[in-house]
């Protein structure tokens, strides 16, 4: 039988969407030139995005990192990052990505996202600048040329190229709309609409949020308003009030994206960006006299044409919102984590009926190679968190009680209700989380970099795996522990209790020394820890020799002296899993 794929509400709209474009078209080729033009701008972008990207690696990322000590270096970075990249989304969503994966601090966060909003008014002055009556297509057909010539040549000229080729089709796209606003001209003009007053710029803003919602880029929004002024459809005061939309418009699209694909401070700065962004809207329209009359009394005194009004006013309402938040920004980044204070930590629940989450494994991260894999590190750090769990709870220790008994040394008496879970918690939670961090490291994009990403990928890997390989030993220990500590009265009683409180003081030395690993200070203490690991992981070797003697001298049985044997095998296993993990990965998981 045939299958039948089932249709998606959202891909029976954009079936509707084409249909109704296309009939558009047919009717109005002025409508298909501005759309025309919008669609070459928008690759032109996104050509500008993807080539910086390859041909800087992780320069940008890096820049961040060292660039965010201080609230004016982060402003600046924000400034520069999105002047070079003429995207304040971008930025914004990998200033996210970075503060998620602990790069960046959320006061440092906000900051950048400062700097981003009046980076942003660089484009526009450029737009501006460049005049209604300038055409740009001669420049942009060499560059064109030239760019897909480059693509022919290596990694790093294709990327090169990939920015040309962007180039020239922005320069294409912006004669396209403006010969289409030209065009339409007579049909569409909103300078004589009849509404006035407030409630002309509040129509006016919730186009400008409406347009750069759908098109997704506040440059597109602002380079059709610039057309449609030059062109007459629309006045000054409607411009201004487009651009007021537009700016909360490119917030509401980083908060969306961050809010549903980040970890906690990246969701606290996704909202951050919209407040400011929101806060600086509505003080631009409390104060729109003294704004509006400030920029027409300035192009009176210069003589700025009305595109060039429109940048500095762009500008004006930026610097405002930077003024309003600039002294508050450690008061505010402190409200943010009482407004969404951190998630209530994943707990082991064999019986979980919804799907065990990653915390740090979002679509976002996969922006930067760095974020990617600082990301994977920091979740497979949770799935080593989990995995000590479940060696306590195949030494029937509880969890909870972890820190006490490392601290104190003493072992508690097992449970008297001892159950069998290991294995329930392996396929209920260790395992969709593994899969989950497989899957998220196929995606992760390593293009021309992937020798700077190849060693510290491996180590990723292999501290997951062996973190999984773990877990399964210990499924295998807990089901002698389980009958023999259920028995008090067993001959081998004393030994498992012996064993199992040599493990638990790798599984301590373990968890004391692995945050000691990120700090070069550190470094002697860790490696005093390690060999005391190696000591007791030594002493559950010696535990053979114990066994025989035992055996010889008739206190266990052969059977007895075998589940032992094997036992002291998985508790070995064990304990150099978790040495060898300290040792290749410590300082990425530490």
């Amino acid at each position: 039988m045939p299958i039948i794929r089932k249709i998606s509400p959202k891909m029976i709209l954009g079936i509707l969407l084409c249909i109704a474009l296309a009939y558009s078209f047919w009717f109005s080729p002025s409508w298909l030139q501005l759309c025309y033009g919008l669609a070459l701008f928008l690759f032109g972008m996104q050509c500008i995005e993807e080539g910086l990207h390859n041909a800087a690696g992780g320069t940008l990322e890096r820049l961040m990192e060292k660039t965010t000590a201080s609230p004016q270096k982060g402003l600046l970075f924000g400034i520069f990052a999105t002047f070079i990249l003429q995207s304040s989304t971008l930025v914004s969503l990998l200033t996210i990505a970075f503060l998620s994966t602990g790069l960046i601090t959320l006061a440092g966060g906000i900051a950048v996202l400062l700097g981003t909003n009046l980076g942003a008014t660089s484009g526009i002055w450029l737009l501006a600048l460049a005049g209604q009556s300038i055409s740009l297509s001669p420049i942009a057909v060499p560059i064109l040329v030239f760019g897909i010539l480059a693509s022919f040549f290596n990694k790093k000229a294709k990327a090169i190229g990939r920015v040309l080729v962007g180039i020239s089709l922005i320069f294409l796209g912006i004669d396209a709309i403006k010969s289409g606003f030209h065009d339409i001209g007579g049909q569409v003009d909103f300078a004589n609409i009849q509404v006035s007053g407030p409630a002309e710029i509040a129509i006016f803003t919730g186009i400008g949020l409406l347009l750069t919602l759908v098109l997704q880029s506040s440059h597109a929004t602002l380079i059709l308003t610039l057309a449609a002024l030059a062109g007459g459809q629309i006045s000054i005061a409607q411009g201004f009030a487009i651009a007021i939309g537009s700016n909360v418009g490119s917030s509401a699209s980083t908060a969306f994206v961050g809010m549903f694909s980040s970890e906690r401070n990246g969701q606290r700065l996704a909202l951050a960006h919209l407040i400011f962004n929101c806060v600086t809207a509505i003080l631009s329209l409390i104060l729109w006299l003294p704004l509006t009359r400030f920029v027409t009394y300035t192009a009176d005194f210069t003589g700025l044409n009305s595109l060039l009004q429109l940048a500095l006013f762009h500008t004006l309402f930026n610097l405002l919102g930077l003024a309003a938040f600039w002294k508050i920004q450690q008061p505010f980044a402190a409200y943010l984590r009482k407004w969404l204070p951190d998630k209530a930590k994943q707990e082991l629940q064999p019986e979980r009926t919804t799907k065990f989450k990653p915390l740090y494994l979002h679509e976002n991260m996969l922006r930067s190679g760095d974020t990617a894999l600082r990301a994977l590190f920091k979740e497979i750090r949770h799935l080593n968190d989990l995995g000590v769990e479940v060696i306590c709870h195949a030494l029937y220790i509880p969890a909870d009680q972890l820190d006490t008994v490392c601290a104190t040394r003493e072992m508690p008496p097992p449970e008297q209700k001892l159950e069998l879970n290991v294995q329930s918690f392996y396929d209920a939670e260790i395992k969709p989380l593994y899969s989950s961090i497989l899957e998220f490291a196929s995606k992760v994009k390593l293009d021309s970099h992937e020798n700077d990403y190849q060693e510290p990928m491996s180590t990723a890997h292999l501290a997951a795996f062996k973190t999984v390989e773990i877990i399964k030993e210990s499924k295998h220990l807990q089901k002698n522990m389980h009958l023999v500590l259920s028995d008090p009265e067993s001959p081998v009683f004393p030994d498992y209790m012996a064993l199992r409180a040599k493990l638990m003081n790798i599984l301590c030395l373990y968890h004391h020394t692995l945050p000691l690993a990120a700090d070069e200070s550190q470094w002697g203490e860790q490696s005093e820890q390690i060999q005391l690991m190696q000591q007791s992981i030594d002493e559950i070797e010696g535990m053979r020799e114990q066994a025989f003697t035992q055996l010889r001298q008739g206190l266990l049985t052969s059977w007895q002296v075998s589940s032992l044997m094997n036992d002291i095998n998985y508790a070995r296993f064990i304990g150099n899993g978790l040495l060898e993990i300290l040792q290749t990965a410590g300082k990425e998981l530490a």
